[in-house]
């Protein structure tokens, strides 16, 4: 469980294509365990859930799950995004396409109750219209994750480890930001 320590980082887990034989979810799993590997210790993995991909028909449902992680030898920002992108590597990501398609997607959705570059950067992509958010891709890492709020597959499974984390910006928990998506986004989430 999240215990609001500033060394803890929630991340989020998820794949719709099957990978080396694996389905979606045997992915997740071995992921995991490839954290642990690289050093990251897995304080809290939540349930896998089945979401519909978005937009509805294009392709395979993806499992997601969340996690919260420490890292035992604590490093800057840059070596623990490396770490994440060398475990997604290891199950066949490859980053050809925004929203696409994945083997295995790992987001890095906050460090404690770091804000990211600043405040205003951080404050201004999360108020970013949905049309001009599928136009433009942030150049730098935004933390915490600028959609996170608006995404009924990573809060659902994120509820489970960390429901009580509060967003430094807005003020509100993960329960409460699950409580502000429609009911439709949050039941088409469903425990595997």
């Amino acid at each position: 469980m999240y215990c609001g320590n500033s060394g803890q980082s929630l991340i989020a887990l998820g794949a719709n294509l099957p990978f080396d034989g694996q389905d979606p979810g045997e992915t997740l799993r071995a992921a995991v365990a490839a954290l642990a590997e690289e050093g990251v210790t897995v304080l809290a993995l939540s349930r896998f859930f089945a979401t519909p991909c978005f937009p509805a028909g294009a392709g395979p449902d993806y499992v997601n799950a969340a996690a919260v992680i420490h890292r035992k030898e604590p490093g800057d920002l840059a070596s623990l995004l490396a770490c994440l992108h060398r475990v997604e590597a290891r199950f066949g990501r490859k980053r050809l396409q925004r929203w696409g398609m994945r083997t295995l997607d790992i987001d890095l959705l906050a460090m404690g109750d770091s804000v990211l570059p600043d405040t205003k950067t951080q404050d201004s992509w999360r108020a970013l219209a949905p049309e001009a958010q599928i136009r433009t891709t942030p150049d730098q890492l935004i933390l915490p994750h600028p959609r996170l709020q608006d995404r009924a597959f990573v809060l659902v499974p994120l509820a489970d480890v960390a429901p009580d984390w509060v967003h430094p910006r807005t003020g509100l928990t993960v329960l409460q930001m699950l409580d502000a998506l429609p009911a439709a986004d949050r039941e088409a989430v469903k425990p595997l």
